[in-house]
């Protein structure tokens, strides 16, 4: 065992300048012995366990001494900076580093934690707070623990025990240069996703703002996409190595969308932005698609949109006007053409002061030949969202006769010629 060097709170108790209030809070002597006597009674029968630790919160002092409870349910005792047993305080055999090393025993265990922490909810935050220093402690601890608990931890997470906001422990630059993290990681999201789903994961990861911060269980040279996918699909872990690919694939969309913005702040000219987004579309393998959503993202985004209505429209006309060569260089798909309509009309939808601009903007782009007639049709009769439908059905009634009319009289005129 290769213990760290940690500077933890709890553990500086032995300095003079503490008070006796403070030497008490520091001294869970007695509290232990209490705690390693019970579970030595209750031994490997878990449902006695937890009905010993809820009677005990009654008598002893929980919310004192919660990191004490914790390091003696995971490692049998107190743990000192780096995960190694303090040598002077009794211990029990009866703890999770000493249990079966299967998911089944790791789920009653994670019962346990459950059933304690539901009946003393103050219990909560240290219980954080100590699986977040269990985390740092990883190389103090034997492969086999490490493996216990990371898949107790993967269980705790996938229950919404605790926050995914803990694994920033991971990111610990000696966990992750010797490989202890990305390990550790396997064992965690596996008893994860047995438990609930990726869906599930990836929820908890955003929520907290870790979904595009895997990669960083990787040291610096080995921060690939193609590692990562290699290291997690190689461990039977597709799922979340697609899930990363995904997440940075979002990142990348959204550092160029950010690109474009600032390209067109700057006034640079339409040529310069087409042959940047098409060398980009090269190296990304963005399809078409899916670039024309970045396109009107960043076209819509990269100007201060008057609050009045009446001006709001005749200024976006201008501007849109000015850029109809850009939308027409990625639209040259029926799909893309498609894709771009539904996104004005998301737009209109979520601006409130553009919901009467919609079918202005629709002819503008039909005569600047971004939209065809075939794709302003679909998108009417069929091909249209749920946001704002009747607003903008409406808008385009006029317009949509007047298209069928000179489509019915280009078909008799061709008759005729005929």
């Amino acid at each position: 065992m290769h213990p760290i060097t940690l500077c933890v709170g709890s553990f500086e108790r032995k300095s003079p300048l503490l008070s006796n209030d403070e030497k008490e809070r520091f001294d869970p002597t007695q509290f232990q012995e209490s705690i390693v006597q019970g579970l030595n009674q209750t031994g490997t029968d878990l449902e006695a366990v937890a009905k010993f630790l809820d009677a005990s919160g009654a008598k002893l002092d929980y919310r004192r001494y919660a990191e004490t409870l914790f390091d003696i349910l995971v490692a049998g005792g107190m743990l000192a900076p780096g995960g190694t047993l303090s040598d002077d305080m009794t211990r029990t055999e009866f703890c999770l580093f000493t249990a079966s090393e299967d998911l089944e025993t790791m789920q009653a265990y994670a019962q346990v934690f459950n059933k304690l922490i539901r009946r003393y909810k103050y219990l909560e935050k240290g219980f954080e707070e100590e699986i977040k220093k269990l985390l740092l402690f990883l190389k103090g601890f034997t492969e086999s623990e490490r493996n216990k608990l990371a898949m107790l931890t993967g269980i705790l997470l996938a229950n919404g025990n605790i926050s995914a906001s803990i694994l920033s422990s991971l990111f610990n630059e000696n966990l992750v240069k010797e490989g202890v993290s990305a390990a550790f990681a396997v064992k965690l999201f596996k008893s994860w996703i047995n438990e609930k789903d990726i869906n599930s994961v990836a929820a908890s990861l955003r929520k907290v703002g870790m979904d595009n911060r895997l990669m960083e269980l990787f040291p610096a040279n080995k921060r690939s996409c193609e590692h990562f996918s290699k290291y997690f699909t190689d461990a039977g872990l597709k799922e979340l190595s697609d899930f990363a690919r995904n997440q940075q694939s979002i990142g990348a969309r959204k550092e160029l969308q950010k690109e474009l913005q600032e390209q067109m702040s700057r006034g640079e000219t339409l040529k310069d932005i087409i042959a940047y987004v098409r060398e980009e579309m090269k190296k990304t393998s963005i399809s078409e698609q899916t670039m024309i959503g970045i396109v009107w993202t960043s076209l819509m985004s990269c100007v201060e949109w008057n609050k009045k209505e009446e001006l709001v429209t005749e200024q976006a006309i201008k501007h849109l006007k000015q850029y109809s060569p850009l939308l027409k260089a990625f639209t040259s798909q029926g799909l893309s053409e498609l894709t771009l309509l539904l996104k004005i009309q998301e737009y209109c939808y979520d601006n409130i002061h553009f919901m009467k601009a919609f079918q202005k903007i629709v002819v503008l782009l039909y005569k600047a030949d971004v939209l065809s007639e075939e794709v302003i049709l679909k998108w009417y009769t069929e091909a249209h969202m749920a946001k704002g439908k009747s607003v903008f059905l409406e808008q385009m009634k006029k317009f949509v006769e007047w298209l069928k009319n000179a489509e019915e009289e280009s078909e008799s005129e061709e008759e005729e010629g005929d």
